[in-house]
This record gives structure tokens, sequence and C-alpha cells, in this order.
């Protein structure tokens, strides 16, 4: 098995070409039964490859995002607490649910998962909608890549996932804001340090200056006080 990318690890055009381009294996009806691997340690499939037990085992997996809707909790369930951290999400497949709210708690279970080393499958009822587009958007911001290339990358491995139309709308919107939080967390923290600097050292300048106002206010007084006697 591949290692998982690190979050910092930086790739060149070709390196990231190649993995949006994918491995170019021939899809078959069946595979939609199946997970496949996106990127080393995350994969993406439906309800059914949660089910089994071996070949979850054989797959590596030690983590498992659950994402339904919530009139099928019945079903699209934890299957083997015991064996495997889960993390259940319940999302409407509706255009009007609200994934970017959700995406954060998603990120950081899968994010931390790969940085243990763990491997984790991310599955919903049949895998097409649900499921990819929070994989969809993790790829995105974890490749630093366009909504275009993130969606061609997971398209490329499962070839019949299809957002629904909301869906693939919040995900153009969350390439704006992922690309907005990293250019925060790129600001220079020495230039802050250099304003609170300058602010610290005007604030001194003012207050010496209104020492030295009131220094010569109370010189004045003392002289008209002198001419009155």
């Amino acid at each position: 098995m591949q290692a998982a990318p690190s979050p910092n690890q930086q790739f060149t055009p070709d390196q990231l070409r190649d993995l949006i381009q994918g491995p170019g294996e021939e899809w078959t009806y069946e595979m939609r039964r199946q997970c496949q691997e996106i990127l080393p340690g995350l994969l993406l499939g439906p309800l059914q490859a949660s089910k089994d037990l071996n070949t979850l085992q054989s797959l590596g997996v030690t983590h498992i995002v659950c994402i339904r809707d919530a009139k099928e909790a019945f079903s699209v369930r934890p299957r083997f607490p015991e064996q495997f951290k889960y993390l259940v999400l319940d999302v409407q497949d509706s255009e009007e649910q609200n994934l970017i709210r959700l995406f954060p708690e998603a990120n950081q279970f899968i994010e931390q998962a790969i940085l243990q080393g763990g491997r984790v499958l991310v599955h919903c009822n049949g895998g097409i909608s649900l499921s990819p587009s929070f994989v969809v958007m993790y790829v995105m911001q974890r490749l630093q890549i366009t909504w275009e290339d993130a969606l061609h990358m997971v398209q490329n491995r499962r070839y019949c996932i299809s957002p629904n139309g909301g869906f693939l709308t919040q995900i153009k919107e969350y390439e704006s804001i992922y690309k907005a939080s990293l250019a925060v967390r790129s600001f220079p923290p020495q230039q802050s340090n250099a304003n609170t600097r300058r602010k610290r050292a005007d604030d001194s300048d003012d207050e010496e200056s209104a020492r030295v106002d009131d220094r010569k206010r109370q010189l004045v007084d003392d002289d008209d006080d002198a001419m009155e006697m």
C-alpha cells in the first residue's frame, strides 16, 4: 500500500497531472458495488463496501465515514464498531442541503486518521452523490487544486459518481473558501509582529507626548500663579 501524502507535501505539475489522470483502469458495472482508492489512505464507495468485514480488513481500513440521509439510518449505519472508528453524518441527499457547513468535521476526521497511518473509507448509500461530494472537497483542499481537477480525479477512479446540482455548486464555492483560508494562513507572522511593535511604539510616543504636554501646562499654570502674586 502507498503511503499517504503529507498535508504539507508539494507536488510538481507532472505529479499532479498523473494524480488527476488516475490509473486508467477499465470500468465495469460491478465496480459500482466496490470501493476505490482515491488517494493513498482514502477510499470511496457505497454502503455495500462497508458491510464486508473481510474486504475491509484486507484493504487495511481503520476508519469509516458513514454519510446517510436520516431516513436511511436503519440500514446505513456502523456495522463493526468494535473493529473500526466511525464518523456518522446525517445529511439530506437534496440540492438544498448545506455540505460546506458539515465538511470541516469530515475533513478533520479523515486528516487525523491518515496522519496516524490509518486508512479511511468514505461511503453513503450508493456512493454516487453524497459521499463523493465530501471526497471531492477533501481532495481539492488536500492537493490545492481546482474543483474541476478534483472532480475529474475522483471520477477517474470511481467513474459512476454524479453529485447533484446543489452539491456541485457548493463544490465550486468551496474552491474560493479553501483558497482564502490558505491565503490567511500564509500571511507572514513577522509582518503581524512588526505591526504590533509599531503600534506599541506609536502608543509609547503618544504617552510621552501627553506627559510633555502635561509638564508644559503645569509650567504655564505655575507662571500664571507667580504673576498673580
